[in-house]
Formats: structure tokens, C-alpha cells, sequence
């Protein structure tokens, strides 16, 4: 199969044409045209990310984070972003990412954390259809919501404002950087705003609204879910392996 084929169906939930002007989205190594036989799915295309698909034999990786963002001056093994780029030509890996658009699509990012929350009677968070917002199936306070979003998430911890006294009914949730919507949320309604990558300033919230951070990782890795389903549902006999891998950049001590 070739890869421009094998894109297909993510690029029918999240055209690339719906990108950020900023963003990479699409094939940023290798041939479009080339034949491919297996996938890697990962959150981050990285050098650990492409040794492993040398090892399993995958001759495709897709990524939610673009591996090249901007222009790139030099190709050199003298850095992690020369040595992927290197090793993927060398072994005829192509790869492929499906980024803002993917944040923008229902169905993709942001759905994937509202599944796992149950949310209910969703709508986008901003105009331009970044995030999610939506209701509990049932009222729960917020100490018990806390411990729902980190089991949920898979998180030990979680960066939060105040407690909030109220139940909670009402959550709005972006995966990524989403602090820049923390207005959306207030204005949909939400309670609680879940994102990653909230700075200090934005801990203090208004009154009856309150920020969780689950950190940028936890956010967005449920996409590699959606990624291998899309592909599994559209050609059930493609091999396709979630890279064991990709790991979170981020360490607590």
C-alpha cells in the first residue's frame, strides 16, 4: 500500500487544510508514493521513536507532533533532530504527522480526553473548534473529580487552582498548550478547564471556575489511540504496532 493511501481516512477526519498557518502537518520525510507494509504510531516522532521502527520493521511512523516545525538548516548527526531525519532516509521510513488539524477534528485530540471523562451534550470549545466542552454524566465534588482525571489520565498528580466548594457538572478540556482558551471555557460555561502547559498567572481563577493541568504528555497521548483505530478500521489487515517507546519528556523527582 502506499503511504498517501494509507493516510487517507485521518486526513477525512482532519483535512490538512484545517492546520495552523505555523504548523507542519503532513509528510515531512520520505515518499508519499513509496509502498509501505507496517505503521508505528507515536505522540512524538523521536530518534528512540525511529529505532524502534527500524527494529520492528515499520516502514511508516505516525506522529501527532510534526518532527520538523520550522526550517531546518543543517542535517547533522551532531543532534538528536539530524540523526532521526538521517536514520529514517537511510531506512526508507516515511513520516507522517496530523497535528492542529487533528485538535480540530471531532473525533480526534480533544474528543479522545472528553471520552475518557464521559462527557455528555458536547460542543467545541472555541469558534475555531479547538477543545471540548461538555457535562458529567453525574454531579461529583471536586476532590473526587480530582482522583477521576488522574486515574483517568493515568497521572499521579495534577496542577490545579483552589478546590472548588461546589459540585462539579460542567468541564471543558483541550489537549496540549490550552491556556490561551482559558476565557473559552469560562465563557461555555465550564467549571473546570483540563489542559496542559498552564503558566503560574493563570492559577488565579474566578470564583467558581477552576484550572487542572495533567501536563502537555498526558493530554494529547490518547490520539495514538485514535490513530491506530482509524487505520485498523480502514484496513483491518495492515499491520499496525503503537510505539512502546515514545515516553514523556517530562520527569518528577
Amino acid at each position: 500500500m502506499r503511504a498517501i493511501d494509507l493516510v487517507r481516512p485521518i486526513e477525512e477526519l482532519a483535512p490538512l487544510e484545517v492546520q495552523e498557518k505555523w504548523d507542519n502537518c503532513g509528510f515531512s520525510v520520505g515518499d508519499p508514493y513509496a509502498e509501505v507494509s507496517k505503521a508505528l504510531i507515536a505522540l512524538d516522532c523521536t530518534e528512540e521513536v525511529v529505532d524502534e521502527a527500524i527494529e520492528c520493521g515499520a516502514d511508516i511512523i505516525i506522529a501527532h507532533h510534526p518532527l520538523i516545525f520550522g526550517g531546518v538548516k543543517k542535517i547533522s548527526p551532531q543532534n538528536w533532530l539530524g540523526r532521526t531525519i538521517i536514520k529514517a532516509i537511510q531506512h526508507n521510513i516515511t513520516i507522517y504527522a496530523a497535528h492542529t488539524n487533528m485538535d480540530k477534528a471531532a473525533g480526534g485530540v480533544s474528543s479522545a480526553m472528553a471520552d475518557k471523562l464521559g462527557l455528555q451534550e458536547r460542543e467545541f470549545l472555541t469558534p475555531d473548534s479547538f477543545g471540548v466542552v461538555g457535562s458529567l454524566q453525574e454531579p461529583v465534588g471536586a476532590e473526587v473529580f480530582a482522583g477521576m482525571v488522574k486515574e483517568a489520565f493515568g497521572v499521579e498528580a495534577v496542577r490545579c487552582s483552589k478546590l472548588l466548594e461546589e459540585k462539579i457538572t460542567r468541564v471543558a478540556v483541550c489537549g496540549g498548550s490550552g491556556k490561551s482558551f482559558i476565557g473559552d471555557a469560562m465563557s461555555k460555561g465550564a467549571q473546570v478547564y483540563i489542559t496542559g502547559d498552564v503558566t503560574y498567572h493563570e492559577f488565579y481563577t474566578e470564583k467558581g471556575f477552576m484550572i487542572m493541568d495533567i501536563g502537555h504528555y498526558p493530554s494529547e497521548y490518547g490520539i495514538v489511540d485514535v490513530f491506530a483505530n482509524i487505520l485498523s478500521k480502514n484496513f483491518p489487515t495492515f499491520a499496525v504496532s503503537i510505539s512502546k517507546r515514545n515516553n514523556n519528556p517530562i520527569y518528577y523527582h
